[in-house]
């Protein structure tokens, strides 16, 4: 019943049209439609909202305004996101190795069958930067979901009024400002608009993913302040937001890009253009920058000590002269510096890296933390403030009762009854308190208003419950459910049988309703007249309580009489109100009226003349008079019950917890305290701000500098993203979570966003990078907790990886220093790096994460990978592997035995070390002459040419010095299974994966020992036992080594904390 529409249609005004200057283009200054009367608003667009838009008027504001559609921001090219993939420091020095390496290959002779040899390591280098530029690419494809998304989410149809004319389904793309639109329940909005006039007695709308409201809101047609913030503009509608009561004549005032919507679009797209790298990709961009710098000092260094091989000159008169070059040679330390560059560069890290993270996604998943974007779970690890929003986030997004107040066995007394239960379903919780045989008269009175006097539903779909109508409508029904009826029990779940609203349903049944008296914003309440059990006509009310109470002459005690509504009775009733709206509860009260003269003989029939009193609703305050107060309930949108123990955390962790929320201050407060961001009688009024107050300060960053959690109410939009913003701008790193469309700028802007998969919009799930399945906050801080797990076995494998990698840049700059033949080519090298090292790097992936991880401090963004004392470490270690590397080398060409191992058996000739580092000499020797050796199945001859013993004959050296890289970094993977512990305390059994890896490390080594086309490619020879046997000789120490180096660093550390703790007790003496 209300206004029924009928005025519709036959309302006459002065046509605006004779005045034909076009409103406010775009560009200009905004309208403030809110701000004015509906008439003015119709002056201003030039419309009669009976009449509508001429097709001609459409026409020349299309031609001004474009067409009602969001902006299609096209994203870089393809060609562009590829080249962009090699803008990394680390990639461009392979690039140019590759380049540098091909070309040598071209140019390096046409000995038959070393084709593959030749070309294997380009080949190799730019199938690694292909593969690292596919999956760049694919990253790079999943940017603009979000824009995508929001893009769903508007209304594709409009009812509109031209020239007079209907047209119930026009496209709402070809909406233009001063269009006439008719919204009714269930439509989509499909621009932003002025309301004009309400055909029903109330219009709700549900725009919480907009504005971060928890409940539905009445809209009017009454203009607001200017400076009204967006949840204040009660007379507009915005774009994206769904219709849930009543039905209204729009003017529609904003479309495409100047809509509410169109402006969060518009963010997202900003958002998305300044993402910033992650710390860790920012620490080996920064590796990367030092990389270069080493390489190319340690290429210089190699060519000034090797200057005298391939550049020679006289000196005449004092003068250098007769300058003699060698492209041979020159040639030859190119290919040295290949290989330096290939030995410094870490080429399986990359793939190591998205490995673990990988690993990592898969056991979020398992937490029902959906990572969407790989570097997310490293950035997880160092996040220093969670921004949250409240609905639906912190809070269930369900409406439930919390509070339940009844009248007592006198008029001076009340009873109130504790609700537990935070979602739609009944069997979560119950009402404390309730009598336990029948319940009496009073409470049944509650609960058959509660069941009757209502239009909502609550269905249950597979694991969830789902509602239609008004939130808090359903919530009263759960209530009624937890309440049961009165036949002795308050349990209904025997007769339940898969009806979760059976109790409702059996009072619908007893209690059936004729005639509803729309709620509307004047009298604040609905009513509905019913056909009693007792005969009679009744009427039913619930509502705001001083409105109810302020309509009511008595009052029901708890036996059911009635008795007068007396002023100290109602004082108490108002006290009890006060309580509970002093804990953010919204409260509802409840009346009946048993004496309805006019309605005795009604049944719904139009004809009847008491209908004529229910189709005019200014009739509605005179029909809900002289009412019986039975009782009031308070009413939430709860917290989720583990979100305290979250909280507390993320406090024992050193994360602090911001609340950014649209919904009112009072209610945020309340649920902050009882969370525990702030305490319960805690002073918050410098920690808690609206978000147009935190935008007018004078100094905001002062404001998020404070210690402890902070509260943001009433926040738009441009709100989140400031706050986001300027924490990033302190060096925070920042997880932003939240689930409307209202969230997705701040969820792209920072460091981490994360939405939520259940309640969570397309849009904001589009914009993030992780998404929490089961909209559970504390699964965000397991997910920290995995991060820092994760981040800490990473740096374990960064540091194994780049100590070996220090290693091989040793051997190769001591092979260039000391002049002996190339013990490493850069095709081994590469091998070393991206499979034999891959498999025991993946493996330190799996390290146990410390017990007491949630109870440090988050690291600092800018901490290094490495400090001093750990590059101290890594090139004492890395000299050993030089040393190592280079010294079997030596030892083959000139020990015939080593450490009491025969190496003799193969029949190799001896050479002194003054001929080795000589060997660029040996076509002047006299009388030079070497012994075929064995390697296996293969035999080689010198005959023909004895310094070919230098070159081809270096072939069982280069492998002996290959296995032996190999074995160091197996025994090395050993030495990072802990920072600083000695491999007693933490054993290698304590990561069985890592022992698994090695084998597999081994085993690969194997296969290119072995396997005669793959020695042919990388260049080796199969080995006899005493030479595997001298190879581990020559290994194994670099464990001793480094026990020795960590031991150090024990005693180093343990001193340092002694002489802190001395001068701590010193200055508190």
């Amino acid at each position: 019943m209300g206004k029924g529409g009928q005025d519709y249609g036959r309302r006459v005004m002065d046509s605006p049209r004779a005045n034909t200057a076009p409103p406010k283009a775009m560009g200009s200054k905004v309208f403030p439609a809110w701000a004015k009367d509906a008439r003015a608003c119709e002056r201003h667009y030039e419309v009669d909202w009976i009449l509508g838009l001429s097709f001609q008027e459409v026409e020349k504001w299309r031609r001004i305004y474009g067409y009602n559609e969001l902006d299609q921001h096209d994203g870089p090219s393809l060609w562009r996101v590829i080249l962009d993939q090699f803008n990394d420091t680390l990639v461009r020095i392979l690039l140019v190795a590759a380049v540098i390496s091909f070309v040598l290959a071209m140019f390096d002779g046409n000995e038959t069958g070393d084709e593959i040899t030749k070309y294997a390591e380009p080949v190799v280098i730019f199938l690694i930067l292909i593969v690292n530029a596919v999956v760049g690419v694919w990253q790079e494809g999943n940017a603009e979901k979000a824009l995508e998304a929001l893009q769903e989410i508007q209304s594709e149809q409009a009812a509109v009024i031209r020239d007079g004319k209907r047209i119930p389904n026009l496209p709402a793309k070809e909406l233009v400002p001063g269009d006439i639109v008719e919204l009714k329940v269930g439509d989509k909005v499909p621009a932003d608009m002025r309301v004009l006039e309400l055909i029903s007695s109330t219009f709700r709308v549900e725009q919480g993913s907009l504005t971060g409201e928890s409940e539905a809101v009445n809209k009017t047609n009454k203009a607001v302040p200017e400076d009204a913030d967006i949840q204040g503009k009660n007379c507009m509608v915005f774009a994206g937001t769904t219709v849930v009561n009543g039905s209204c004549i729009c003017l529609v005032t904003q479309i495409g890009m100047e809509t509410e919507i169109g402006k969060v679009h518009n963010q997202i797209h900003i958002a998305s253009q300044i993402e910033d790298d992650t710390p860790l990709k920012k620490k080996i961009n920064e590796f990367g920058e030092t990389l270069t710098t080493i390489i190319v000092a340690i290429c210089a260094v190699v060519w000034i000590i090797n200057l005298k091989y391939f550049l020679t000159w006289e000196y005449v008169n004092g003068w250098p002269s007769n300058f003699k070059f060698s492209l041979e040679k020159c040639t030859y330390y190119f290919e040295i510096a290949v290989a330096l560059a290939v030995a410094a560069i870490p080429e399986g890290l990359p793939a190591v890296i998205t490995t673990c993270l990988a690993l990592g996604t898969r056991k979020m998943a398992q937490k029902n933390a959906l990572v969407r974007k790989l570097p997310s779970v490293e950035t997880l690890g160092c996040t220093t403030v969670i921004c949250s929003d409240k609905t639906g986030t912190l809070t269930t997004n369900q409406m439930a009762v919390a509070k339940l107040v009844a009248i007592g066995a006198t008029a001076d007394s009340l009873r109130t009854f504790r609700v537990d239960g935070t979602t739609y379903n009944p069997f979560d919780g119950k009402v404390h308190g309730l009598p336990t045989n029948d319940m009496d008269a009073n409470l049944q009175m509650i609960a058959k208003i509660a069941a009757v006097c209502n239009d909502a539903s609550v269905v249950q779909s597979e694991n969830k419950y789902v509602t239609s109508g008004m939130p808090t409508e359903a919530a009263l029904k759960i209530l009624v459910e937890k309440m049961g009826l009165a036949e002795g029990s308050n349990d209904c779940s025997q007769e339940r049988a898969g009806n979760i609203l059976w109790c409702c349903q059996r009072w619908n049944k007893i209690e059936q309703r004729i005639a509803t008296l729309e709620f509307d914003r004047d009298r604040k309440s609905m009513g509905v007249i019913i056909n009693s059990s007792s005969g009679k006509k009744s009427l039913l009310v619930k509502g705001a309580v001083e409105n109810v109470l302020e309509r009511c002459i008595s009052i029901q005690l708890l036996d059911g009489t009635v008795v007068e509504l007396d002023d100290n009775t109602r004082r108490l009733i108002l006290e009890a109100l006060h309580e509970i709206s002093s804990s953010a509860l919204r409260c509802l009260g409840f009346a009946y009226k048993d004496e309805l003269p006019e309605f005795e003989t009604y049944n719904g029939s139009d004809d009847h003349p008491a209908h004529q009193l229910l189709v005019d609703p200014s009739n509605y305050s005179k029909i809900e008079s002289k009412l019986t107060f039975v009782g009031l309930v308070g009413l939430r949108d709860p917290p989720r019950a583990e979100v305290h123990q979250a909280v507390e955390d993320c406090r024992a962790a050193g994360i602090r917890v911001m609340v950014i929320t649209g919904d009112n201050q009072k209610t945020a407060e309340a649920i902050c305290r009882e969370i525990g961001v702030f305490e319960p009688t805690e002073d918050i009024s410098h920690r808690s701000v609206t978000g147009k107050d935190f935008m007018l300060s004078d100094d905001p960053k002062a404001f998020l500098r404070q210690e402890g959690g902070l509260l943001f109410s009433r926040a738009e939009p441009r709100h989140k993203q400031e706050i986001v913003r300027l924490l990033k701008e302190a060096g925070e790193i920042v997880a932003m979570t939240g689930d409307g469309v209202n969230d997705a700028p701040a969820l792209k802007l920072a460091d981490i966003g994360i939405a939520m998969g259940i309640s969570g919009t397309e849009v904001a799930k589009g914009a993030s990078d992780m998404v929490l399945a089961d909209d559970d906050f504390t699964t965000i801080v397991a997910a920290v907790g995995e991060g820092r797990s994760i981040y800490n076995n990473m740096k374990a494998f960064i540091r194994y990886m780049i100590s070996s990698n220090i290693g091989e840049v040793a051997t190769i700059f001591l092979t260039a220093a000391l002049g002996i033949p190339e013990g490493l080519i850069p095709v081994q090298l590469l091998w070393v790096n991206l499979v034999t090292d891959g498999p025991p790097a993946t493996a330190l992936g799996f390290n146990q994460p410390d017990k007491d991880i949630m109870k440090k401090p988050p690291r600092k963004s800018d901490d290094c990978l490495i400090n001093a004392w750990m590059l101290f470490r890594y090139l004492i270690v890395g000299l050993y592997v030089g040393v190592a590397t280079v010294s079997i080398f030596v030892i083959w060409y000139t020990r015939s035995s080593f450490l009491g191992i025969d190496l003799s058996k193969d029949g190799h000739s001896l050479v002194t070390y003054n001929q080795l580092a000589n060997w660029y000499h040996c076509s002047s020797w006299q009388n030079f002459s070497v012994s075929p050796f064995t390697a296996g199945s293969h035999v080689f001859m010198f005959d023909n040419n004895p310094c070919d013993y230098f070159e081809t004959g270096k072939v069982k050296a280069k492998t002996l010095s290959l296995s032996t890289l190999v074995a160091i970094e197996m025994f090395n993977s050993l030495n990072a299974l802990s920072e600083d512990q000695s491999l007693l305390t933490m054993p290698p059994w304590a990561n069985p994966w890592l022992l698994l890896a090695m084998s597999i490390s081994f085993g690969l080594h194997f296969l290119i020992l072995y396997i005669p086309f793959l020695a042919h490619v990388f260049g080796t020879v199969p080995l006899s036992l005493s030479e595997w046997l001298l190879v581990l000789a020559i290994a194994f120490p670099v464990i001793i080594v480094d026990e020795i180096l960590k031991f150090m660093g024990r005693t180093t550390s343990n001193l340092r904390r002694s002489d802190t703790k001395k001068s701590f007790k010193a200055k508190s003496e």
